[in-house]
């Protein structure tokens, strides 16, 4: 039996397509982190608008808190701030703790090239 094209056209649009890497970068935070403040006060407002901040969005979590259950962590998280680079759910680099902000924009660079992940452009 043949399949007609219009039938074989709507078979292969109903079937589930991969979609793109989900990449965030988490960081772990708590109540009182004096360097979680500096990098509030230097990066915070800047990193949404910036390739990394459009290729990995911030989500920030207390680290006595709830730990996110859909990431899958290398190691336990002792120290505040610090950033996690996720893809997939799966930690692929960090940052532990805030060298400042011209430290910060060279190691989160090195963290997504380590882990092959493609900034999108600006603009």
């Amino acid at each position: 039996m043949k399949l007609t094209t219009s039938i074989l056209a709507a078979l292969i649009a109903s079937l589930p397509f991969a979609s793109p890497a989900e990449t965030i970068l988490l960081m772990a935070e708590e109540h009182g982190c004096v360097w979680c403040e500096r990098w509030n006060e230097e990066i915070a407002d800047i990193y949404p608008k910036t390739a990394e901040g459009r290729t990995a969005p911030l989500v920030r979590y207390d680290l006595h808190g709830e730990k996110p259950e859909d990431v899958i962590f290398e190691r336990r998280v002792h120290f505040t701030p610090t950033f996690i680079l996720v893809e997939d759910g799966q930690e692929v680099g960090r940052i532990e703790g805030y060298p400042g902000e011209d430290f910060f924009w060279g190691l989160l660079g090195m963290m997504f090239e380590n882990a092959q992940i493609t900034l999108e452009p600006t603009g």
